[in-house]
């Protein structure tokens, strides 16, 4: 039982805070904001579906279904795993 308080504390926060932290590092729905770290690693060209290019649409559109059954996929099971552990 203590593992599905975990998953579902878990899964709440990582969907939470995963726009959030797209965001903060600075993939918005303007853009990439500027002096902010996505700018820093931003190439000349940014090739469609790279890592980059996800993030910004994360950040311009949000997680979607399928991400935040993702995301929440995952931190439901990192949050399992450390309420195990505790």
């Amino acid at each position: 039982m203590e593992y599905i308080f975990g998953a579902i504390v878990g899964g709440t926060i990582a969907v939470v805070s995963a726009p959030v932290a797209v965001a903060v590092v600075g993939f918005t729905g303007a853009g990439v904001a500027a002096g902010s770290l996505a700018a820093s690693v931003m190439g000349p060209a940014t090739v469609a579906g790279s890592t980059f290019a996800v993030l910004q649409s994360v950040g311009a559109a949000g997680l979607g279904a399928v991400g935040t059954a993702a995301v929440g996929t995952v931190g439901a099971v990192v949050g399992a795993a450390a309420n195990a552990i505790v």
